[in-house]
């Protein structure tokens, strides 16, 4: 394995649940990254919505297998995917991947969740699971960056409610208590940088309230001995190809074909979810 971590700062992401990489691709990876995220008809074509409590909307595109583009290329480099390895000990392979984008005056919030809040509900039976967000954009404090809860994954899994919108959230009650417990870590992050986090981490983020776009792409990652045990609209293990960090910059701003990816129009919140106001 060539994890982008040291020692230090794996010990950084088992105590905190994130760790956060500076300048892990560089200016002309991101600009090749941009240029495919804005003119990929499969992207353009598949964004949904999901609304904040406030009415505020994010932009989402989801697919489920990193193809030949130059964003499959990104899921699937050794920098990431050997990092997601030594993150979870052991071979993993792509759970799903998505854009988040918040549009300039007004791109919505996502209230407070874990990950595996939602991936409990399609079958994977162990929180041995991780994301990595990218920041295709400055993110800011103004443009809505993620918050983490620094070590909030030690809490364990947490039942999620529907939110006044049509999002899922921690319960408000418990959330309010937990925010006690733990420090609130704002991620500001270059173009480039990276963010590494466990799928029990508590995060959000806030509206979009600045002039100033905030796309990220975000990579879920599972742990290849934890089959999810029911169908869901996410996949089963599928073996990872993994290719250089060079494969980026080669590729150049290569497009995907829409059939090996499997965009999802939606993504699905588990049946058995209840809204907030019932569970308080």
């Amino acid at each position: 394995m060539t994890s982008v971590l040291n020692d230090q700062e794996l010990k950084k992401y088992h105590r905190d649940g994130f760790v956060i990489t500076r300048g892990l691709f560089d200016f002309e990876e991101v600009e090749i990254l941009v240029q495919a995220l804005e003119t990929d008809p499969n992207i353009q074509d598949n964004f949904f919505t999901r609304t904040d409590n406030e009415g505020g909307a994010t932009k989402l595109v989801s697919w489920n297998h990193p193809g030949d583009s130059v964003y499959g290329l990104v899921s699937r480099c050794n920098r990431i995917v050997d990092t997601l390895e030594a993150l979870l000990d052991g071979e993993v392979y792509h759970y799903h991947s998505k854009l988040s984008a918040k549009d300039p005056g007004g791109g919505g919030s996502w209230e407070w969740h874990q990950d595996y809040g939602y991936w409990y509900y399609n079958g994977c039976l162990r929180p041995l699971m991780a994301s990595v967000m990218i920041a295709i954009d400055e993110a800011t404090q103004e443009n809505g960056c993620l918050k983490f809860l620094k070590g909030s994954h030690q809490v364990g899994r947490l039942d999620h409610v529907l939110t006044d919108g049509d999002q899922m959230c921690v319960e408000p009650q418990r959330q309010s208590e937990i925010e006690k417990l733990y420090e609130m870590v704002h991620c500001e992050l270059a173009p480039g940088d990276a963010a590494f986090f466990h799928c029990n981490t508590l995060h959000r983020s806030d509206q979009n309230r600045s002039d100033k776009r905030r796309y990220g792409l975000l990579s879920h990652y599972n742990a290849a001995r934890n089959n999810p045990v029911v169908e869901h609209n996410h996949p089963f293990y599928t073996k990872l190809d993994k290719v250089p960090d060079s494969a980026i910059k080669k590729a150049g701003v290569r497009l995907s074909n829409g059939r090996v990816e499997d965009f999802k129009t939606k993504a699905i919140n588990p049946p058995q979810a209840a809204r907030a106001t019932k569970a308080l």
